[in-house]
């Protein structure tokens, strides 16, 4: 369904039910930010800079709304790769569910997220993670697993670099040495 045609439901469904405030009701129900502007399925967007691949996304169902606060939201999650300057996967970010905001280049991933830096083999598993484009930096306050050859931590939060190989854990609960076997 179109935005029209949604806006056109919305005047019917409303004119059925109407009340002595649906005129303020109409004005919420077609406000701008509150319809996607653009909807599409089996994405994969690829960011380049001089003919290298540095991010490349896919995701099932990606929603695009406009407004005073425009945004992208990945209801059904998203997966995405960054490459080094050999063209080859650095690391790997992906999660159950995903929303990105353009003008503060903030983006949440909630839900299963798992962070992998295929350099150091580490892997980061959470339940949201806030990733700041500008400032280039990975944090939630949420409780951490980090596996790594050797050791699994624990922790109550983190913050990071974007390419997960500099990082301070928060309130750290434990530190397990895996001995050669990984048991």
């Amino acid at each position: 369904m179109n935005r029209i045609e949604m806006i056109m439901a919305s005047l019917i469904v409303l004119t059925m039910f109407s009340c002595e405030n649906s005129i303020t009701i109409v004005k919420e129900v077609t406000r701008a930010d509150t319809l996607e502007s653009v909807s599409a399925k089996n994405i994969v967007f690829i960011r380049s800079d001089s003919g290298n691949v540095k991010i490349r996304l896919t995701a099932t169902l990606m929603k695009r709304f406009e407004g005073k606060e425009v945004y992208t939201e990945f209801p059904e999650g998203f997966e995405a790769f960054f490459y080094d300057s050999l063209n080859k996967p650095s690391s790997r970010i992906r999660a159950d569910y995903g929303i990105s905001y353009e003008n503060t280049k903030l983006m949440v991933a909630r839900n299963n997220v798992e962070v992998e830096n295929f350099n150091t083999l580490e892997k980061l598993n959470t339940e949201s993670l806030f990733w700041n484009q500008k400032k280039k930096i990975i944090f939630t306050s949420a409780f951490v697993k980090i596996t790594s050859p050797g050791k699994v931590i624990f922790g109550d939060s983190l913050t990071a670099n974007e390419g997960f190989d500099k990082r301070t854990i928060h309130n750290i609960r434990a530190t397990i040495e895996l001995d050669e076997e990984g048991i």
